[in-house]
């Protein structure tokens, strides 16, 4: 049998100049690479002790894929649920989350659903994603017999502009009565305005290996293009915080989002949300996706299994 061929990661582009059909082609190669069995030196190896597959979602006029992950072995009864948003914006799939999500699915023991949304472009401004996170958690709780999952148990949980889709999706949760758990959101970008730009930690950390100024740039460009209420879909500047899901929020200290996950954590607690801030010195953006490159994958994705397994428990009979 001859050996899956390598998948090279595609160069990095001239992100200010892009063009459309440079971003799809880019698009196309970067996440044909993360999916790649190459990639897994990076990203690290799935959970033997969790089953992965795909299935489709039949929302509202589409259907939306899902990478689901369950426990390979399970005792009876229905598991918590965990609906999952992956980072990149407007690059990026579930398979880059393998690690975390089959990990978590293994112990705590939980259905995780990684939500393939629309990625930000053109044709795509970040409301689209936002809706495909909101309508893929309210379409698992609502049937959620079909799934074996426990509508009283449920978390959000997101990575980067994912961490943006997960906190947006808390507060229509509290807003519409659905009940959450959890909300777990790491390095999260959480204000889309063009005041995302004017925080220090951008200033800093402009140019990291894993996140630059120029790709925040064309990420919101791309993501509120002119028309789109920006404030709409930024948690940061949402007007009331207060009787949320309980978060903990990870920040990487080297990151150009970092402050954005500080003053979200900060604007939770003032409103009366129970947050915790957990920062990872030295570490920088997406490191949770890359286990293979930086160990404090590992102690975050602990801290994470622990904090998720807390918070189903509480309130159990």
């Amino acid at each position: 049998m001859s050996a899956e061929p390598t998948v090279l990661r595609p160069p990095e582009p001239d992100w200010p100049a892009m063009t459309t059909e440079e971003l799809l082609a880019y698009r196309e190669a970067e996440n044909r690479f993360r999916a790649s069995a190459a990639a897994r030196a990076i990203t690290g190896e799935p959970d033997p002790d969790a089953v992965i597959e795909w299935r489709q979602l039949a929302l509202p006029g589409r259907e939306l894929p899902v990478r689901v992950y369950r426990p390979a072995a399970r005792a009876g009864g229905a598991l918590p649920l965990v609906v999952h948003v992956h980072g990149g914006g407007f690059v990026g799939t579930a398979v880059q989350s393998d690690w975390v999500n089959s990990h978590l699915a293994a112990r705590l023991p939980a259905v995780v659903v990684s939500v393939e949304h629309r990625l930000v472009a053109p044709d795509h401004p970040l409301p689209d994603a936002v809706d495909d996170g909101w309508d893929a958690l309210r379409h698992l709780v609502r049937d959620a017999g079909a799934w074996d999952i426990d509508p009283a148990r449920v978390a959000v949980f997101g990575e980067s502009c994912g961490g943006l889709i997960s906190a947006l999706a808390a507060i229509r949760a509290r807003e519409t009565g659905l009940p959450l758990r959890a909300q777990v959101l790491v390095n999260p970008a959480v204000d889309a305005t063009g005041a995302m730009f004017d925080h220090p930690s951008v200033t800093e950390y402009a140019h990291t290996p894993t996140l630059t100024l120029p790709v925040l740039r064309l990420f919101q460009r791309l993501a509120v293009p002119p028309g789109t209420d920006a404030r709409a879909v930024s948690p940061l500047h949402a007007g009331d915080l207060g009787g949320l899901a309980p978060a903990l929020v990870v920040v990487p200290t080297h990151d150009p989002v970092a402050d954005h996950g500080r003053r979200y954590a900060g604007r939770l607690e003032a409103g009366g949300t129970a947050v915790r801030l957990s920062e990872y010195a030295g570490a920088g953006h997406a490191f949770l996706s890359m286990p293979g490159l930086v160990p404090q994958a590992e102690t975050a994705a602990a801290e994470i299994l622990g904090f998720l397994r807390t918070s189903f428990a509480a309130g159990r009979a």
